[in-house]
């Protein structure tokens, strides 16, 4: 392996931190990116528990808010519930923006890396074989050592390029279908809870008034 990294010359190096950087975002990106932690199950349930019992206080709202990203959401629209059903989706709304910021989040450096990994392959092609040119400038072809090393470095650091760009533009489509997935997930729950919010507009006072008194 060394021998081979060695022959692609020094554009190896970059090739190699790039697939270094796109393979720790594809092994953080998996594990963030799982649904039992964005999106849980039984969230809005939870809620409707709490709204039924009379016991939808701030510190379970904060607890909620710190669980998941959803939570994070559905903790926005329960601090805004008093609101009108608009300004409740509005503040949803807001809070969804920023929680799907933070899933995004290195997906762009996966993108960069592949689209540039085999540019790095390319202009190790292009040095191979101005090195090839060149031998053949100053030794002619019949030596064919110098030949072969810049041939050998073209091949290798495009071979090198083009399999870190493909992986990377692989699992970099995927993770933005895994938050797009999550991303309608997490808005047909918020709707859910919008919807539990409004219908519940009275037990709500009345529970709040009874805190109150």
């Amino acid at each position: 392996m060394f021998e081979m990294v060695k022959a692609g010359g020094w554009l190896m190096f970059p090739i190699i931190a790039c697939s270094i950087i796109a393979f720790g975002i594809i092994l953080e990106r998996f594990w963030t990116l799982q649904k039992k932690k964005i999106a849980p199950k039984h969230l809005v349930a939870t809620i409707w528990h709490w709204v039924k019992e009379g016991q939808l206080e701030r510190s379970k709202i904060e607890e909620l808010s710190k669980q998941s990203a959803l939570g994070a959401i559905l903790a926005t629209g329960l601090n805004n519930r008093h609101l009108e059903r608009e300004r409740i989706k509005e503040s949803i709304e807001e809070a969804g923006r920023q929680v799907v910021h933070e899933m995004e989040r290195f997906l762009n450096t996966l993108g960069t890396i592949a689209a540039i990994s085999p540019l790095l392959g390319l202009l190790g092609t292009v040095i191979g074989m101005i090195k090839v040119f060149n031998a053949i400038t100053s030794s002619g072809v019949g030596n064919a050592a110098p030949l072969a090393g810049g041939i050998s470095e073209a091949l290798i650091t495009t071979a090198a390029g083009l399999s870190v760009a493909i992986v990377a533009l692989m699992f970099h489509r995927y993770f933005r279908g895994r938050v797009d997935e999550l991303v309608v997930k997490m808005e047909e729950e918020a709707i859910k809870m919008v919807d539990v919010l409004h219908n519940n507009r009275s037990i709500m006072a009345a529970n709040d008034s009874e805190k109150a008194a």
